[in-house]
């Protein structure tokens, strides 16, 4: 390999070079990790991969944490992509023999089942209604958040979805983080919303889901993701739910119904893409309720 600039604003661009041509990481993944890196670079100033030490990382988490946000600090658990994003980075350096702070040395924040952003069941089901009428714009929303619940998909992924999409059968097939492909299952409910909606669709586009204002170049064009996302935060809005609402937190709903249900955490973790089980694991926190329950019902019986 050539010989390694010594400069840290080089070595990152080299790095997020690295990381989305031969990782194979997704361009979202390799601008959120841009992103993270400069915010890390421009606050500690410095400009040396030796200079990089355990107290400017701490020094720069103590600035993160102090954050005004809604809930008056950043979240833990959006700390942690700082953090996640700078520990990828160090093993890169060492990948690369340059001297700089070893990866081990930082660790990511405890985050609790509280940060999990979650919605009840009865405001999911006001969510899922609040499309309401048969223009061609409620009935495309209606598809959307019906499909979200249905498949557990991420917002990337239901973009990237095109009308070419068999309804003549229960699941299909969907490529998602790492250029990884699994399967999704469709509910008769989002079966039945999607083929109403592909009925009224008056464009020939390729998308399956179209826009027709704000967030496409013209009718018929691809939905965003953040077109998506404002899309979800006005009919949360307009169910009269105050807590913020984002095509992820459908996701979160997906998760927590199956799991709720009685499904193992293994098929969650194959259903969310889950390249490690670690990250489905977030959401036992569900189950505790249920083992509670299991616990008083038939622990102890035969003591006398």
């Amino acid at each position: 390999m050539e010989r390694m600039a010594s400069d840290l604003a080089a070595l990152k661009t080299q790095f997020l070079e690295y990381i989305e041509i031969e990782k194979g990481r997704s361009v979202k993944t390799v601008e959120n990790y841009d992103r993270y890196l400069s915010r890390f670079l421009a606050h500690t100033k410095l400009r040396k991969p030796s200079e990089l030490s355990e107290s400017a990382v701490r020094e720069f988490r103590m600035w993160l944490n102090r954050q005004s946000g809604v809930s008056g600090s950043m979240k833990k658990k959006t700390q942690n992509y700082y953090m996640i994003a700078l520990r990828a980075f160090l093993k890169f350096l060492r990948k690369m023999e340059i001297e700089s702070l070893q990866p081990e040395k930082i660790e990511l924040a405890k985050v609790s089942s509280r940060d999990l952003d979650l919605i009840t069941a009865d405001e999911l089901n006001r969510l899922l209604k609040a499309p309401a009428g048969d223009s061609e714009t409620a009935l495309r929303d209606r598809a959307m958040f019906e499909l979200l619940f249905s498949t557990g998909l991420r917002v990337s992924e239901l973009c990237s979805l095109n009308v070419d999409l068999d309804l003549t059968r229960d699941e299909f097939s969907v490529r998602g983080k790492g250029d990884k492909v699994r399967v999704v299952f469709l509910s008769p409910s989002a079966k039945k919303a999607v083929a109403e909606y592909l009925k009224k669709r008056s464009d020939m586009g390729e998308a399956l889901f179209a826009g027709y204002g704000k967030g496409t170049k013209e009718k018929g064009g691809r939905l965003t993701p953040r077109s998506v996302e404002r899309i979800v935060k006005q009919y949360a809005t307009k169910a009269g739910i105050t807590r913020k609402v984002t095509p992820h937190v459908i996701r979160h709903s997906f998760a927590t119904d199956l799991l709720e249900g009685g499904a193992d955490l293994r098929s969650v973790q194959a259903l969310l893409g889950h390249a490690n089980i670690a990250t489905t694991q977030v959401y036992t926190h569900v189950t505790d309720k249920h083992l509670r329950e299991v616990h008083r019902a038939f622990h102890g019986k035969r003591r006398k």
